[in-house]
């Protein structure tokens, strides 16, 4: 079953954080990773959004979600997320299949 990884970022240190927006997506594909929303444009229609970017991962399963979160290659880098910017990390999984 699919699971996805949430975010909702505010970057604090834009040039500090850019080692982590340049490298991120190269710690997915071994993981089975991918973007479904990187930080484009979003609109809250109920509710607010007091957060500027909106970042949604899928992976085939919660295990491979967690894997890549604790992977060397995402450690790696996660410094420079944690140290550039606030975020709300969360991890759902998906709906079973029809």
């Amino acid at each position: 079953m699919s699971a996805y990884v949430v975010a909702h970022v505010t970057i604090t240190n834009p040039e500090g954080f850019a080692p982590y927006s340049r490298q991120v997506a190269g710690t997915l594909e071994k993981y089975g990773g991918k973007f479904l929303v990187r930080g484009g444009p979003f609109e809250a229609i109920e509710g607010e959004a007091p957060f500027q970017r909106l970042v949604i991962l899928e992976f085939p399963s919660m295990e491979q979600a967690r894997t890549w979160y604790a992977s060397e290659e995402y450690r790696a880098i996660l410094p420079a997320r944690l140290d550039n910017s606030r975020t709300d990390l969360i991890m759902a999984e998906g709906v079973p299949a029809a």
